[in-house]
């Protein structure tokens, strides 16, 4: 266990000093407060809960709490890290990264050691266990990606619902009738993850609009369950034509995998995804694509994060609208 003399050695102060940073019996400078800051932080020491004097002033520090679950696309999560760190830095704030899955434990131990001035939670799940505790903390918070009951919270995110609607609308605008959609891993979808979940709802609820013939299928992030997704779905629906694809990694193995059963795209099969520009763009068929804007998101919830800081009214829903660009794989159905 972490002793306030292990803290005052690390950062080259003495025992009373430390005391003196928590319990606010009396001033230090600012300079000092942040190293000892420093030094709790990086050793993982926790104070009482009562000592409260680092929270008395601000730390410029903020929190982005991103567990790294089963099935989450690394590369999209940090590229929105990224954004966050990046803004957060223009603001004078650093960004203390936690990535373990520690669910109310883990906001607890920041809140408790009062070494962030706020806090940003992703990978946001329909009833997220999280949600009660961060109501009830006293630090500003902002979630990316929405609960089903976000009333009291700040969210951002993606319209992810209207996504599969547009990629839909898409498809069948060019005449496709038979459409599926290759998901997201199934595990994310067993933690009822609110934007996959968002997707389907879009894609059916379209599909459904449009008088199409639909399915579901989540996919797991590999080339061999790709394969097996694609055999399935010629097998299910041999009059197939239109693919909507929300899973970053298995997009190109997929359209490879279709095109060794025989169908050609755009030819036979058209595509759409929902997925990072530069993904879409880079692929040996660049794909008609739905942007996933992380790095619009990070700046967002570090903007509204800095408004409610400064005690600035800000909206609790953001919604940023979806934007599909015509790229190689999709063109209209050919005739029968």
């Amino acid at each position: 266990m972490v002793k306030i003399t292990d803290v005052a050695r690390h950062a080259g102060v003495s025992p009373s000093t430390v005391s003196y940073a928590l319990s606010g019996k009396r001033p230090i400078s600012e300079e000092t407060r942040r190293r000892i800051a420093a030094s709790i932080r990086e050793l993982g020491y926790r104070p009482h809960a009562g000592a409260r004097a680092l929270a008395g002033s601000r730390s410029n520090v903020l929190a982005l709490v991103v567990p790294l679950r089963p099935g989450i696309h690394v590369p999209v999560v940090m590229g929105c890290a990224v954004s966050v760190v990046t803004t957060a830095r223009r603001h004078g704030h650093d960004v203390l990264l936690l990535t373990q899955e520690e669910g109310e434990e883990g906001l607890r131990r920041v809140a408790d050691t009062a070494l962030v001035d706020a806090l940003i939670v992703m990978d946001v799940q329909l009833h997220d266990p999280r949600l009660p505790l961060l109501r009830s903390l006293g630090r500003p918070s902002v979630l990316i990606g929405f609960p089903a009951e976000p009333a009291g919270l700040t969210c951002v995110d993606l319209d992810f619902k209207a996504a599969g609607e547009l990629c839909v609308e898409r498809l069948a605008g060019l005449g496709h009738r038979v459409v599926a959609l290759v998901g997201s891993p199934p595990e994310v979808y067993v933690r009822r993850t609110g934007f996959a979940e968002r997707v389907v709802r879009g894609f059916t609820a379209a599909a459904d609009r449009r008088g199409l013939v639909s399915a579901v299928h989540p996919c797991e992030a590999t080339p061999a369950a790709a394969r097996r997704v694609a055999e399935r779905l010629l097998r299910e629906q041999p009059a197939l034509t239109g693919v909507v694809v929300h899973n970053e990694a298995v997009l190109e193995p997929l359209i490879d995998a279709f095109e060794r059963l025989g169908l050609r795209v755009p030819g036979d099969l058209s595509v759409t995804a929902i997925c990072p520009d530069e993904l879409a763009a880079s692929l040996r068929v660049p794909v008609t694509s739905v942007a996933l804007p992380s790095a619009e998101l990070g700046e967002r919830a570090v903007e509204l994060l800095m408004g409610k800081l400064a005690g600035a009214e800000v909206p609790e829903a953001t919604l940023l609208a979806p934007r599909l660009t015509e790229r190689a794989t999709t063109r209209p159905r050919a005739a029968p």
